[in-house]
């Protein structure tokens, strides 16, 4: 067992399994199939075997005798299955046998075997249906970790030869991942390693790395969220895996903590419950909407302190930067071309995008018909300075990214030259600077235009993750579901500046933008018929998604993606029956 330094938080982290004992145990008349309303037998009967299996997980991870709460939930346990009522289901409804196989396993783990319900369960698992009807690869891993449980034997495929299936070991996009993902990602974890007691043969190619990155995105995700539920079992998963030093594992468990209610009970999200089961009825509502999430927080706590559950070193972690200089050069090409095609209002913009994007890969030229174009449109300055109004409408940092770009060919524009000296002057005569005006005085300085001011501050790695970034971070799946692709593009220039550019939120929603690329260049299925509309909504989805693949891809220049070792070490590399 780990040995803790005082001051860590173990002692509160116990507290939280004692707490969420207590307060299943309290209310455990409300896990009987029997004595809930018909419509809420089926509900009973799942948190029957979810409140069992955490009893036998406890009889397997912790070798001391049970207290006296987990010795209630599992009398019981043993008092409901020992009804013919209750047992006999088994037989009757077969494709339900994991509704009843997780009861007898708790049985059997507690020493408490009962031979009459093992019997009927290999039956059933014999039956040439309850084992065999096509379940999706995460519900095959539940089947063959229960029948292994169980002692009960099968010719089913192994647990190693089903999980190159799963949607964990396919890499998936975390910004895609609803809820039902997520649980799918936290099971597969959980029955793969035995709940940390079993190292997984991982399919070629996958590394246990690529988990441990996968969780720790999804926490910040489901924590902004404020899903105790997720959070919980995403902690868990970490600890399955052998990790212990995770700083997204140390937020989560504060955020446990903050959220387990003085009576121990740690409320659920909301939608748990259907409504139904719950009208007119407060002391069930509370214990239906939460007895779940109080499960997965004592099974945290109990997995923490699991003096079975070995830890290993943290295994490192492969960062591949995708190529963006193919994807930034299409665009800028679409982007300088169809930019010429509206006025300066919509079409600056767009060509100071192209430049920035050009300039990233050292191809300004790819932007020059379109810096052309603007700067002869836009030559002639008012004398009297109210023409100044057309550059004053895009902001410094368009028109500065537009000079910048006319300065590296060469062209001449002389009232944008006019309208920055005036804009250098009315800086020079300001007394005091506001922060938000900071980064157009830097576009200022490096166009020679004032004298340079100190670097802007830049996070580095010891920082994050910030409450800033998390919450930027949490936006993304809903502006992917949206397909709000300005906003998502937005996003992730925010999260580059903020030093988040290789983690792993910021990498997926970019390779959700690069997927997101037609074969002209252009960004964004706008899904409409008009040409018109066609063309402005992509000519703006493209501007904001190349701004961002310009700030990706100079981070990564300055950045570069470290190498990973020729061999990885696999956490819970022990073997334990």
């Amino acid at each position: 067992m780990t040995i803790t330094q005082p001051g860590d938080g173990t002692e509160n982290r116990r507290a939280v399994e004692t707490q969420a004992i207590a307060w299943l145990a309290a209310r455990r008349a409300l896990i009987d199939p029997a004595g809930a309303d018909p419509d809420g037998v089926l509900f009973a009967r799942k948190a029957l075997i979810e409140t069992a299996f955490l009893v036998g997980l406890r009889a397997r991870l912790d070798p001391t005798p049970l207290d006296a709460d987990y010795t209630a939930l599992l009398d019981q346990v043993q008092e409901i299955t020992a009804r013919p009522s209750y047992r006999e289901l088994a037989a009757r409804d077969e494709a339900a046998l994991l509704l009843y196989a997780g009861t007898y396993v708790a049985l059997r783990l507690c020493g408490r075997e009962d031979t009459g319900f093992r019997r009927i369960l290999e039956q059933a698992a014999a039956g040439g249906y309850a084992a065999a009807f096509e379940r999706v690869p995460y519900r095959q891993l539940d089947l063959l970790h229960t029948l292994q449980l169980c002692g009960i034997d099968h010719d089913l495929p192994t647990m190693d030869e089903v999980l190159p299936f799963t949607l964990l070991c396919n890499r998936p996009n975390v910004v895609k991942l609803a809820d039902r993902d997520i649980y799918a990602i936290t099971h597969t974890v959980f029955y793969a390693t035995d709940f940390g007691l079993r190292r997984p043969r991982w399919p070629g190619g996958f590394e246990p790395a690529d988990a441990v990155e996968l969780l720790e995105a999804l926490l910040v995700l489901t924590r902004a969220r404020r899903n105790a539920d997720l959070v919980g079992e995403l902690l868990c998963c970490l600890r399955c895996l052998g990790v212990r030093d995770s700083r997204e594992a140390d937020l989560a468990w504060q955020f446990l903590i903050s959220v387990q209610e003085p009576d121990g009970r740690v409320g659920g999200p909301p939608g748990i419950v259907h409504p139904k089961l719950a009208a007119g009825d407060d002391r069930f509502r509370r214990w239906a909407t939460g007895y779940h999430t109080t499960v997965v927080a004592a099974l945290a706590s109990l997995l923490e302190r699991s003096p079975r559950v070995p830890h290993g070193p943290r295994p490192s972690t492969r960062r591949p930067a995708p190529d963006l200089d193919g994807p930034i050069r299409s665009a800028v090409r679409w982007l300088g071309e169809a930019s010429t095609r509206f006025g300066s209002d919509v079409g600056l913009p767009a060509a100071a995008a192209a430049a920035l994007g050009a300039s990233a890969i050292g191809r300004t030229e790819l932007a020059g018909d379109a810096l052309h174009h603007f700067a002869r449109l836009l030559a002639d300055p008012d004398p009297d300075g109210a023409g100044d109004e057309v550059w004053q409408a895009h902001g410094i940092e368009v028109v500065g990214e537009f000079a910048a770009g006319l300065r590296e060919l060469g062209i001449a524009c002389r009232s944008l030259d006019v309208f920055l000296a005036r804009t250098a002057a009315a800086v020079a005569d300001l007394p005091h600077i506001p922060p938000q005006a900071r980064p157009g005085l830097r576009r200022l300085a490096d166009l020679g235009l004032i004298p340079p001011g100190p670097p802007p501050a830049v996070p580095g790695p010891a920082e994050f993750p910030s409450r800033a970034a998390e919450a930027l971070a949490a936006e993304i799946p809903d502006a992917r579901r949206t397909y709000h692709l300005g906003r998502l593009a937005g996003i992730v220039r925010d999260l580059t500046a903020g030093g988040w550019a290789d983690h792993r939120i910021t990498r997926d929603a970019v390779a959700f933008l690069l997927s997101q690329q037609g074969a002209d260049g252009a960004f964004g299925h706008p899904a409409c018929d008009d040409p018109a509309t066609r063309l402005r909504v992509r000519l703006s989805w493209t501007q904001s998604i190349v701004t961002a693949l310009t700030a990706t891809h100079r981070a990564q220049r300055a950045h570069p993606t470290p190498a990973r070792p020729a061999t990885a070490t696999t956490p819970g590399a022990h073997a334990a029956g």
